[in-house]
């Protein structure tokens, strides 16, 4: 009957047998080989080491140490060492809760439409001819990483380059983020260790060698790890040689204003491009800039030939977000959206922002003093001359163990250090534990 097979069906999922004739159960014994009993399905799974970067912050919180130092993490700090949610993201959170009709209904695939239009406005100017045509497509994406994992998805189903260029070194997630969405990564020389400065002669060689179309990262500003950028002049060499080779360009703009204070200037390196006529990408993170890090509120800009390719363009980077996730989350691209259209809470953004950009930079400033003042070896104006978050000291990995160790500063093992972590309290710290790591190896 097919009543009795049901209850079969029941039964053997509750771990019974039924007989039907005397309609008695009786319990089944697990078997000595069945899947919950023995070794895991997963037990070749080898651990993986930790994030360089993040597995810093794990040793850090470990070390009970009074005096322990986190400069791994590129996350704001204020001069208490506190976390910093800016007033204007405040303001603009309270504007959303009062605002009754908000929903929690799904946004598009390619996101909220003002956070999209204000974006591109932030990055390429109010007054961008390639807005004005539009000829740019703009997506939100989960921050910076998520618009670099979009993009370079897009690049290895439509492109018919997958060869990608990064600077030598760069941000840790680079090398991870463009291999896995199917990019073949080479570098280019970028980093001088003899001056702690560009090479810019290698940089030029290896560019202009790469073959025709390859695309080519850029850090826009502030560059991540050493905190050294080209200078205008520069940036117009490396575009002619990038448009005369026929390379295409994908910026990571991550630190827009956090640099320099000035949103105009840190975007001017891509806003050369732009203005050229010629295509490119660009990621734009909204983490340090508003301090929206755990919100993960970023943009993927493509700037096309025309607007019949935007248009085109975008319906195949829908196809590569729908898969990934869907759609992106509503929250802190609501707060952007909110500060960038509101003209008394962008001003009051950019006077934070730039106070940001001035801590870090007096930071840069107090160190080199201290420094200066123990009379540590070296010549240590890289530090004042390199600009954002990070700089790249030029201490090895066991002058790194040694200030760990003995002086509890933690730092990833290629001697960045994140200067927003420093405060006016820890640098004499900091300054003592560089002076000794170097004296000691001397």
């Amino acid at each position: 009957m097919a009543s009795d097979r049901r209850i079969g069906v029941l039964a053997r999922h509750l771990g019974v047998e039924m007989d039907f004739e005397s309609h008695t159960a009786t319990a089944i014994s697990a078997s000595p080989t069945s899947g919950f009993q023995g070794n895991s399905v997963f037990s070749h799974v080898v651990r993986a080491p930790e994030d360089p970067i993040l597995g810093v912050t794990v040793a850090y919180n470990k070390d009970p140490s009074p005096v322990k130092l986190n400069l791994g993490v590129g996350a704001y700090r204020t001069d208490e060492g506190k976390p910093l949610v800016l007033n204007v993201v405040r303001k603009a959170e309270q504007q959303l809760v009062n605002d009754r009709s908000r929903v929690k209904e799904y946004l598009p695939i390619t996101g909220l439409a003002d956070f999209n239009k204000l974006s591109a406005k932030l990055i390429f100017g109010a007054d961008s001819p390639a807005i004005q045509e539009n000829r740019v497509t703009t997506v939100q994406c989960l921050s910076g990483t998520g618009s670099l994992r979009v993009g370079a998805e897009f690049l290895a189903r439509h492109y018919h380059q997958r060869t990608i260029y990064i600077p030598q070194p760069t941000w840790g997630n680079h090398p991870k983020v463009f291999t896995l969405a199917g990019l073949s990564v080479k570098t280019y020389r970028y980093y001088d260790p003899a001056t702690r400065g560009l090479n810019f002669q290698g940089l030029l060689e290896d560019l202009g060698s790469a073959p025709s179309g390859a695309i080519v990262l850029l850090h826009a500003c502030a560059h991540n790890p050493t905190g050294v950028d080209p200078t205008p002049q520069q940036w117009e060499n490396i575009r002619q040689l990038i448009r005369s080779k026929g390379l295409l360009p994908f910026f990571d703009s991550a630190y827009q204003g956090f640099a320099s204070g000035s949103l105009d200037s840190d975007a001017q390196p891509v806003r050369m491009f732009v203005a050229d006529g010629g295509e490119l990408l660009v990621a734009q993170s909204y983490a340090k800039n508003m301090g929206l890090y755990g919100e993960r509120v970023g943009a993927l800009s493509i700037v096309c030939r025309n607007a019949d390719v935007a248009g085109r363009v975008e319906s195949q980077l829908k196809l590569v977000i729908r898969p990934m996730y869907s759609n992106p989350p509503i929250h802190g691209a609501s707060i952007v959206a909110v500060i960038l259209k509101d003209r008394n809470l962008y001003n009051e953004w950019t006077i934070e922002l730039k106070a940001m950009a001035d801590r870090i930079i007096s930071m840069r400033r107090q160190l080199f003093d201290a420094l200066r003042a123990r009379g540590t070896p070296g010549d240590w104006s890289h530090i004042i001359k390199q600009i954002g978050m990070f700089t790249f000291t030029g201490l090895n990995s066991e002058q790194v163990a040694f200030m760990t160790k003995e002086y509890h500063i933690y730092m990833t093992s290629d001697g960045r250090i994140s200067m927003a972590g420093l405060s006016s309290k820890t640098v004499p710290h900091l300054a003592d534990a560089i002076h000794a790591a170097v004296t000691r190896a001397a």
